[in-house]
């Protein structure tokens, strides 16, 4: 999946990943991970998701990325929140009140220029990238967010019956992916009512990766 594919969907507003509402499953399971309130959450590949708008709300702090700048613009549009627009390393960073996007390559943001972050928060991420590429994904998320613990949501389906985005990643990839630094627990699994883009039965998952303790 390349940078053309999602800056045509964005430029098309073929949006069929965005929902008009906070995730449930965030909304459900956030507490799992047991963050005080002023936490900040990491969102990679944030698009434009009502859930900053919630997560803000319930008084955390956020932070995220996202490839295309269109998204960004109309995040911040409908957050009602005019940003500063600074370059920050190889990404241009729309700041406010508690939030901070990072505009740019998500391989291409580091520690650094992301900061300090208690949790990650990927619903779309993971599950946008082809099979090739999540593993190099895993291991740069949990470098630059230092092995945040993870409110992580994925597609569990036939990949022969449709064609991803969103891809499907199944238990044993989840475990193949983070076991080696996180200890994981399936907090929730449902099916996707009417079908994954009405094409295919398809189960949503809910999981908590938390640190591995050492020593």
């Amino acid at each position: 999946m390349d940078e053309t594919f999602w800056r045509d969907r964005w430029r098309e507003n073929r949006l069929g990943w965005h929902q008009p509402q906070s995730h449930p499953m965030l909304v459900r399971r956030l507490a799992a991970l047991g963050l005080e309130a002023g936490s900040r959450v990491f969102l990679p590949l944030c698009g434009k998701t009502l859930d900053v708008g919630w997560l803000l709300g319930q008084g955390f702090r956020v932070a995220g990325a996202e490839l295309v700048e269109t998204a960004i613009e109309q995040l911040f549009a409908e957050l009602g929140v005019e940003p500063e627009i600074a370059q920050a390393g190889a990404s241009l960073r729309y700041g406010a009140d508690g939030i901070d996007i990072f505009v740019g390559d998500l391989f291409d943001l580091t520690a650094e220029t992301l900061g300090p972050v208690d949790a990650v928060y990927d619903r779309a991420a993971l599950v946008a990238l082809p099979a090739e590429t999540r593993r190099a994904y895993a291991v740069h998320l949990a470098e630059i967010t230092n092995r945040a613990p993870q409110l992580l949501i994925t597609f569990d389906y036939d990949q022969d019956r449709m064609e991803g985005p969103p891809f499907s990643v199944t238990e044993e990839e989840v475990r193949a992916l983070y076991a080696g630094d996180f200890e994981i627990d399936l907090l929730e699994s449902a099916e996707v009512e009417g079908g994954l883009k009405g094409l295919c039965p398809a189960t949503e998952q809910a999981w908590a990766l938390r640190p591995r303790r050492t020593g």
